[in-house]
């Protein structure tokens, strides 16, 4: 039998850790001293442990370190020298901490990001589009603060709050920072002023801060969010609708809204009254930009919906219902891991032709994740080999006496 077109040398995982820079990881583990009282189990080490247990699902230690024993063979592909123990494992989620692992996912983001960038965008406003949400993923027990009122019979469980910012073009985290889930939105919306000047970022209501809003406009960041029902504003100069504009837009005015103590500071705004005819609902946005069309103001805080289908992908793939360990640090590692499987993951589908959804390129990577597959050749076309198994067998037999006895391939 011939040779498998698809044969590689290395097993997929190890093709998806060539994203990421050893001498990187090395750099970052002596910033956070990561390494200091540790014998054998490096960050690397601990790095490539966590992002199996992210990509196989696993639910537990006992069922990552199983995981591990069963493709011991293989680990040295992957730069294991050693098969670490429970006990171990457990105690580096608790004592490295998850700072480590946010700056190697930023590193793989930022050395990577230029593949991730959507080139069939062709409106220069979508190219500087950021997006700013949070999700809350429950925890199993009261480590972190969970939000809403705690329930007559038993404990509350806890909550993480991941309050997360990607690029539009991109659909990739570019900041994450993590919370208690009782902590409120809007605390987070300082980060946002560090993008860059002209970006245009666009959240929900839950980042009301008229504070912030005037900070953006001195910062040449254009904000668009919707306007809260019980807001109070006063209204300056109504625009002229063009004939031209969507038929859904009511309203283009500029307001004033007032904000800090006795309401004595403004900042200017622009309110749109905009119905959507599809759902039967009035949206009411706010911008500081006056330049770009109410219908593009429109389209922008549509485009918000782009994150909560990423953390729908997230939460779906890479489920963190069960996490390795019990305490904040361990939980942020493993939240990280998944990020960063995620990120890793998507890197490979921007470099292959093929059109895979993701949900199925997960679960093919999963399932031969330490198998010696040529992952870019096999995905790009999975039924080659078989075919070129077929194609011998038929060249065996072409100039055969006996050609109906060529096997049972056909």
């Amino acid at each position: 039998m011939g040779k498998n077109m698809n044969f590689s040398g290395q097993p997929i995982f190890n093709q998806l850790l060539n994203f990421i820079d050893k001498n990187e990881i090395k750099q970052i583990a002596k910033k956070h001293e990561a390494e200091r009282y540790v014998k054998k189990f490096t960050t690397y080490h601990h790095l490539v442990v966590m992002l199996y247990a992210s990509i196989e699902g696993y639910h537990s230690i006992r069922e990552t370190i199983l995981g591990l024993l069963a493709n011991a063979h293989k680990l040295s592909h992957l730069g294991l020298s050693y098969l670490v123990r429970r006990s171990t494992l457990s105690e580096a989620n608790a004592r490295r901490t998850s700072r480590v692992f946010e700056d190697i996912y930023m590193s793989v983001y930022r050395r990577h990001a230029n593949f991730l960038a959507d080139s069939r965008l062709k409106d220069a406003y979508m190219k500087r589009l950021y997006i700013m949400d949070s999700t809350t993923i429950s925890l199993f027990k009261d480590i972190l603060r969970g939000v809403g009122r705690n329930p007559l019979e038993g404990k509350k469980k806890g909550g993480i709050k991941a309050h997360t910012i990607i690029k539009a073009s991109e659909n990739i985290p570019c900041l994450i920072r993590y919370s208690e889930a009782v902590r409120h939105d809007h605390t987070f919306i300082k980060e946002a002023q560090n993008l860059p000047k002209g970006s245009i970022i666009t959240f929900d209501k839950g980042y009301v801060d008229y504070e912030q809003y005037e900070v953006f406009s001195k910062e040449s960041i254009w904000y668009v969010t919707r306007l809260k029902e019980n807001a109070l504003y006063k209204a300056s100069e109504e625009y002229d609708i063009p004939d031209e504009a969507d038929s859904g837009v009511l309203k283009d005015e500029e307001i004033v809204l007032c904000y800090g103590e006795n309401k004595k500071k403004e900042h200017r705004a622009r309110r749109i009254a905009y119905w959507d005819s599809a759902n039967e609902r009035l949206f009411e946005f706010v911008t500081n930009n006056f330049e770009l069309s109410a219908e593009k103001i429109a389209i922008i805080y549509k485009k918000r919906w782009q994150i909560e289908l990423l953390f729908k992908q997230l939460k779906q793939n890479f489920p963190l219902k069960y996490f390795l360990g019990d305490n904040e640090n361990a939980i942020e590692i493993q939240i990280w891991a998944a990020m960063l499987a995620n990120l890793l993951i998507t890197l490979a589908k921007s470099k292959l032709k093929r059109s895979w959804a993701f949900s199925n390129l997960v679960s093919v990577i999963r399932q031969q994740l330490m198998n010696y597959i040529d992952m870019y050749g096999f995905l790009e076309n999975p039924e080659e080999s078989w075919r070129a198994i077929i194609k011998e067998n038929k060249d065996k037999y072409k100039y055969s006496l006996f050609p109906e006895m060529r096997g049972a391939y056909f």
